[in-house]
Parts: structure tokens; sequence; C-alpha cells
């Protein structure tokens, strides 16, 4: 039975927005949007009685945001209870095996770098800090007998211990040269010059003043050409060694995709060993069984496409190592995997993945049969799927409501609110759930939509249309807000939004998403100038002149190529869009998944001209504000500063925006605020009546 606090968190999740206030709803704003608290995935303890979540309160100011770790208890026989109150914030949490103590990463007092700390789950007292490594340490990982902490550090590759490293980075500082050597690809990576450090895994006694062992320091892999370790290691269950995902091909980056395979390393050291040796997929985020006997991973092949289904596959362990090749349970499942857990007893994986704007939950057994969905209709996105005995503990938003932690009974797929941690911010707001269509496209094609309503709307009334391109291409328009990209905050003013998932969106089928190969931007962007006549046939509610633009990433490059290929927005709005196919490949930290794309090297295919809006410069003519973050290494800024130069020769009404500490996407509140009032102010000046 819940709790009397639980009655308003359940309610949430029962009724409409539109009847949680008393009296007049306020438009959504920026602050309403920014300051939302954002949840983490929940982790949950071995004895499936509590979780930990990560809870960021977000702020305008620099040093403002707090992000504080809670516990939940997973049947809502009580409150969510704060557990830590330090500025700095935590991450990677991690149970003992006996549910007694957590580990986590945090950067605090006279920290210099991030740090390992433990605290007691069974009583009062504040955590205790174990590791002091110059190159910080992160994502913990307690042994199967609970002395141990496997971690991660960034590390120079030659440095054999820590004062090494010491004595590396303080002669790094002293040559006083701000330089960077490269000798191979790639040299950036989204936001950063890519730097000698390399990560690389250590186990230490989970207890202050211990030495840590370097696993990988000397191994062929860390030291071969191209290794790169995201690592996500975890313990073999006999306790021997770990398991873990890295790339060996790094180097090969220009010219072939690169592959992330298991390695097994002992825990005392040693070399590290390639668990599968084909080179056909790549297998990542490694997760053993409850027994013991079976090694899941996310598995994605590699072929001639540049989109594919991620799986699930399992490998037998037995005696502490693989007997057999990857089978794969998914195989027949044509959707593709986002996140996965595997049920305590074992029998059962659960999963979560996009179907149609929506992120759903769905099960499998843990030995292979049919993917069966848990509740066909179900709204929003769950992520970080957690199993417990008999359910399941997962984060759940949708366009109505905002994340908070729920619990969910796999028999009927219905979930309940565990926490609230968001309902005094969305009280009062008239942020409406989407509305939902479908069109068919000229080429037969089922293309599904959101519309994203405006503040007091009604029906009898009629609004500027703006239509909103996701990025991606390889994601979807989701039944959800969006911290950067929010439709409500762009509705806000009295526009209706339009979402549509053009050809390469996911969730429609693996050759939905492979359609956009070869045919980058003229399809989806056709689809889109179709969904616009698809709403205005079927919606009386919509201005048919008054219509506008926006999209960010490859929503930007669809945006440009709107600007290039048609005259009927009143104004655009482009964040981050190439205007050149071959600029953006010569420039960005990633390219050969772009010959890929377009059938071949730029001097190969036609389709890197064809499908260029610069190509087609002499026909823009739609007013365009155009916004970049300068420190964007995958849409580099000289995309943008083009597209620009293009807007004013040809004297077309045009707006530029460069936000120099910003990356790909622009993650400074008064930042972001500037941003969105600079957006209304420029499609208030082309929508107006």
């Amino acid at each position: 039975m819940f709790k009397h606090w639980m009655v308003w968190a359940l309610a949430l999740f029962l009724v409409s927005p539109l009847a949680l206030a008393d009296g007049e709803l306020r438009p959504v704003s920026h602050e309403d949007v920014w300051l939302m608290k954002r949840l983490a995935p929940p982790v949950v303890s071995p004895d499936g009685q509590h979780a930990v979540v990560s809870v960021s309160e977000p702020s305008y100011e620099e040093d403002g945001e707090q992000t504080n770790l809670w516990l939940i208890t997973v049947d809502g026989s009580a409150p969510p209870r704060q557990l830590t109150s330090a500025k700095s914030g935590e991450n990677g949490v991690d149970w003992r095996p006996d549910s007694a103590k957590i580990a986590f990463a945090a950067r605090r007092e006279d920290d210099e770098e991030s740090q390992i700390y433990i605290m007691d789950m069974r009583g009062p007292g504040e955590a205790r800090r174990i590791t002091d490594l110059s190159t910080g340490a992160s994502n913990p990982r307690w042994s199967p007998d609970g002395t141990t902490i496997a971690f991660e550090s960034r590390v120079w590759p030659d440095a054999r211990d820590d004062e090494a490293n010491r004595e590396r980075s303080q002669q790094e500082e002293e040559r006083g040269i701000n330089v960077s050597r490269y000798e191979g690809f790639p040299i950036r990576d989204w936001n950063r010059w890519r730097d000698e450090k390399q990560t690389r895994l250590f186990v230490q006694e989970a207890r202050a003043d211990r030495e840590p062992t370097d696993l990988l320091v000397g191994t062929e892999l860390a030291s071969g050409p191209g290794y790169h370790g995201e690592l996500r290691a975890v313990w073999t269950p006999d306790g021997d060694g770990l398991v873990f995902s890295a790339t060996e091909n790094l180097h090969e980056a220009a010219f072939s995709t690169t592959r992330r395979h298991l390695y097994w390393i002992a825990a005392d050291g040693g070399e590290a060993e390639r668990i599968v040796g084909s080179d056909d997929f790549s297998c990542t985020r490694p997760l053993f069984s409850p027994e013991g006997d079976w090694l899941y991973c996310s598995y994605l092949p590699i072929n001639e496409w540049v989109y594919n289904l991620t799986e699930i596959a399992r490998m037998a362990w037995r005696d502490g190592g693989i007997a057999g090749d990857p089978e794969l349970l998914t195989e027949d499942f044509d959707r593709s995997v986002n996140e996965f857990d595997i049920s305590p007893d074992g029998e059962q994986v659960f999963l979560t993945a996009m179907d149609h704007g929506r992120m759903r939950l769905y099960t499998l057994p843990a030995d292979g049969g049919p993917v069966e969905v848990l509740n066909a209709e179900s709204a929003g996105v769950y992520s970080g799927p957690a199993a417990i005995d008999g359910g399941l503990v997962a984060v759940w938003e949708s366009s109505a409501i905002p994340a908070e932690v729920v619990s969910i009974d796999p028999a009927t797929g219905q979930h309940q609110a565990l926490s609230e941690f968001n309902a005094e911010r969305i009280e009062g707001l008239d942020r409406q759930a989407f509305k939902s269509f479908w069109f068919t496209s000229s080429k037969g094609r089922e293309i599904h939509n959101w519309l994203a309503l405006p503040p007091d709307f009604d029906e009898n009334k009629q609004y500027p249309l703006v239509l909103f391109i996701h990025g991606g291409p390889f994601t979807s328009s989701l039944d959800r807000d969006h911290v950067r990209w929010s439709p409500h905050l762009l509705a806000a003013p009295g526009y209706v939004v339009l979402l549509t998932d053009y050809t390469g969106s996911v969730g429609y089928g693996q050759e939905f998403s492979r359609n956009i190969q070869g045919d980058p931007l003229a399809t989806p962007g056709e689809e889109l100038v179709e969904a616009v006549d698809a709403v205005i046939d079927n919606f009386d509610f919509i201005d048919p002149d008054r219509l506008a633009a926006t999209g960010a990433s490859y929503g930007g490059h669809l945006v440009n190529w709107l600007l290039a290929t048609t005259d009927r927005f009143s104004a655009l709005v482009g964040h981050a869009g190439l205007i050149s196919l071959e600029g953006q490949w010569s420039t960005s930290d990633a390219i050969y998944h772009r010959e890929i794309m377009n059938a071949g090297l730029p001097w190969e295919s036609d389709v890197w001209k064809e499908q260029s809006p610069s190509t087609y410069a002499e026909n823009f003519s739609t007013p365009t504000m155009l916004t970049i973050g300068l420190r964007d290494y995958r849409v580099p800024p000289n995309e943008t500063i083009a597209a620009w130069t293009y807007l004013q020769r040809m004297q077309v009404p045009s707006r530029l925006l460069v936000f120099h500490d910003a990356d790909h996407w622009i993650m400074k509140g008064k930042e972001a605020r500037y941003f969105w009032e600079e957006v209304h102010d420029w499609l208030a000046k082309y929508l107006k009546e």
C-alpha cells in the first residue's frame, strides 16, 4: 500500500496536466524547461530493496548546479531520501554485493580530480575516499567478494605508476607550449582535441591508503596504435578477472569502421585476451547472468550499411572462458535495442527500444525466443530499466509529464510513480500531451508525426506552424520534452509545432532507417514538405500562410536543404547544420561512415554535389537565422560560416549567433535562454499576423 506522500505522485501519472492547476495555466518558459530536475538511471541494490538515483538540480549560475544521490525504496513504502549534499556531485554508483555499501566517483573538497568514495548504507556517516590518483578515478565496480574495487583512469601511455603520471603532467605544464601533435586520425572527438592520454583499468583493495594496480599498463592491447578504451568493465563471476570493451583499430578511423570487442584480463594483471575473434561485429556493455554461466552484450553488425540494428547476444561462460560463438537473441526483432537488463532469476531479459515515437519496454526469454512488448499502448519514454524480483524500476517521462522514477509490473506493463522530484515545477504548466498522426508519402512510406500544441489551444482558431526537425538521422522525435530543443517551449508564443520522423528515423524497422543511405537529404526533405501539406490538409487550426522550420545537427542539415529547395517557409532557424556534404566530411571528427552514406568518396559519387545545399545557393531566399558553437567538431563552424556567407552574398535577411564557449550543443543556462529569446524573436518577426 502506498503511503500518503505517494498519492499526488501517482495522480501525476494518471491525469492530464490540465487538471492539475486551479485557474489559468501558464505557458512553458525557459526556466520551466531548464530548471526541471534531471534523473540518471536507477541503480538497484543486489537485494532488490532499494535504488540509488543521481538527481541534478540545474542552475543559471555556473557554480549553482547541484547533483546529489537519492535513495529510493522500490516497493514505494517510504519516500525518497537524499544521501549526499556535496556541491560537486557524484556519478558511477555501484552497490557492494551484500547491499551494505555503495561506491561512487566524486570530486570533493581538496580533490584536484574525481576520486572513488565509499558510503555505508546501513548506518549514518560520511562517504570515505579510497583513491588519491593525480589522474583521477571513475566508474567503480565491486568485486564479487566485496573486497576490491575496479575503476578507470585516464593516464599517460608510458606512465607505469601515479608518480610517473604526476611528473609527466607537471612537465607538460612547465613546457608552456599549447600544441598538439598528430600522425593519424582522428584528431578530435565531439568537443575536444584528442590528447595522448588513454583510459586504463585499475583494481584496488576497497580501503584508503592502498596502492592501485594498473591492469593494462604495458599490455599489447594498450600499447597498440589503435587502442581506445570505453571500458564499462564487469567482474567475472569467480572474481578472478574482468571483462571490458575496447577498440584496437581507432588509428584506421579515416578509412575503416572502428570495432569494439570484449576482452578478459586477470585481476592480478597480465595480457588482455580478446574473447571473440571475429571482426564482423562489435560487442559492448558486457553483462553476466545472475548464475554466471552466460555473458551478454550489445551486438552491432559491421557490414556495408551505415545503419544496423543493435541486438542482444550471449556467449556461454565456462571454466573462466568463452565456450562457443555469440548467439543472437533478438535476430527476429525489427527494432534496435537501446538498453537491457536480466531478471534476478536469470529467466528473462528486459529491454527498451524505440517504437513509433516512444521508447517502450520489451521482454524475451533469456535463452532465446520471441520478443514481446510489455504494453503496446505505452506512452512516453522509459530509460535505465533495472530488473528486480517480480518487476522493473526505471525512469519514465512523456510529453505531458517530466521525468520520475517508476516501478513497472511486467504482467500488465503498467507503472507506478516512486518519486515526485518534478511535481512542483510541472504544477500549473500548460504542457499538453503531443498529438500523433500519420500520412503516406509520395514514395508510399508511412510517416509518423507529432504535434505539440500551443498554450490555451483552441481548435477553432488558426495558428502558425513551426516544423521542428530532429537530428541524427538515426533517432526519432520521441514522446517527451527536451532540455535543449523543447517542443513545448517552441510552441509557447502561440505556434503549433510539427515533429516528423522522416526516412532514416529509428523505431519503424531496419529497412525504413536504411532507406536514407545514398539519399541523405533529398527524400527526407521532400517528406518534411509533404508533412506540412498533410497537417494543413487534415487540421483546420493551421494557418497555411505562416510556416517556419527549425532543426539542429542533422536537423540543421535539413533546414539548409529546405533553404536550397523550397520557398514554402516564411522563416528558418538552423543550428549546427552543414552546407556542403564534402565540407563536413573533410573537417569533421568522424568521416568514414559518411563515405558509406554517400555511396563513395567525394570524387567517386554524384551524391556529394547533388545533395549539398551549397550547390543551389542561387535559390536561397528564405530569411534564416543560423547558430553554432565554436567548439563543435562534429559539424565544424566552417559549415555555418559558409552558409552565412551564401546568405549574405545573396542578400537574404539573415542572423548569425556564434556561441564561443559552446560545442555541438548550447549547454550553459544563460546562453541557452538567450538562444531561445533569439529564436522566438526571429520567428515572431516573420510569423506575425
